[in-house]
């Protein structure tokens, strides 16, 4: 049976990096019934409510998705559509996978590691005020209940990955009390798990050891700011968009999502990556169980970025969004 996916169509790059991805998917044997939809300011420019009804029902239903990033309203440049899909859909996690790509520039080899990422609280939930004028005040909430309910996803996620280590990144050194919370639940939490090796980090010191060892990393979790600054880290670390993707996950919905978006006025028609779509698309069929038509792609993908050929101009080259794809399509063969 073919699988069902709900596919979230941002706009801009995103209607070059769509067709591209599917005609990959399509190439490698792998048969998808699309529900596809739009979101954010794409949808509103239609005369749609940003995160529409018929969108959210879909995927819940399929408990799948496959999301472009949702671009800001020109006039409301600061208000995150995507940051409200998660509140919507009560989307707790983000796991990023961060690995060295054959063939992509990186400042390391040998990297394959888990940021996994709690996104409900922390200084994420946006509750501040002025206290007086001239004084801000932004609480940072941590709870007891949401802190145990990631941390078992977390620990779950990491043993069925066959991952051996796991470290807690915090900084309750400084903020005993919320910091402090989040760390106990992480302990309590690896009682349950023996067969993980438990260690603690403070997150600056986190910062340090991945510009300098990032090797020695196997999965990271942490609350939703640090989880934010160290993935984007970690970006950098394994050479940029093109290696990166998130899932987005809640009760029974997985949301694989690229973080990479922009104006085609600014890329152009037809030029941008579809790596950082592409991605999370292989992610998608490695957590259906599709694993033969997730490492064929893999291969091809590698062995375009080796070839050095095709590649877009973000890569170093000139070539156009379709010829990538076109070019990881021959390569499956």
């Amino acid at each position: 049976m073919p699988l069902r996916v709900t596919l979230i169509q941002g706009g801009e790059i995103g209607y070059d990096l769509v067709p591209a991805v599917k005609r990959v998917l399509e190439a490698a044997g792998v048969a998808i019934t699309w529900d596809e939809h739009f979101a954010g300011y794409e949808a509103v420019k239609q005369g749609l409510d940003p995160l529409p009804a018929p969108m959210l029902e879909s995927v819940r239903k399929n408990g799948l998705a496959l999301k472009t990033k949702l671009m800001p309203a020109p006039d409301v440049p600061n208000f995150n559509y995507n940051v409200q899909l998660r509140h919507t859909l009560q989307l707790f996690a983000t796991v990023r996978p961060l690995k060295n790509l054959q063939g992509l520039p990186a400042r390391f080899t040998g990297v394959d590691m888990l940021v996994i990422r709690e996104i409900t609280e922390d200084l994420y939930a946006a509750i501040e005020h002025e206290v007086v004028p001239g004084v801000v005040q932004s609480l940072k909430i941590v709870t007891e209940s949401a802190s145990l309910r990631f941390f078992r996803f977390a620990f779950k996620w990491a043993k069925e990955a066959g991952r051996k280590v796991i470290t807690c990144v915090h900084k309750a050194n400084i903020l005993k009390l919320a910091d402090g919370l989040f760390l106990e639940a992480f302990r309590a939490t690896a009682k349950d798990f023996p067969e993980l090796q438990a260690k603690e980090m403070i997150v600056d010191n986190c910062c340090m050891q991945m510009v300098a060892r990032p090797q020695q990393f196997d999965v990271l979790v942490m609350g939703n700011l640090y989880g934010d600054i160290v993935s984007d880290l970690g970006a950098g670390i394994v050479g940029g968009i093109s290696a990166t993707a998130g899932i987005n996950v809640g009760d029974g919905i997985q949301c694989f999502e690229c973080f990479h978006g922009a104006g085609r006025e600014r890329i152009g028609i037809d030029r941008a990556n579809p790596l950082p779509l592409l991605l999370p698309a292989m992610d998608m069929l490695l957590g259906v169980g599709q694993k033969e038509a997730a490492a064929r792609i893999l291969r091809a993908m590698e062995k375009v970025l080796t070839d050095g050929q095709t590649r877009t101009a973000d890569l170093g080259g000139s070539a156009t969004t379709t010829a990538l794809a076109d070019a990881i399509v021959r390569a499956l063969d």
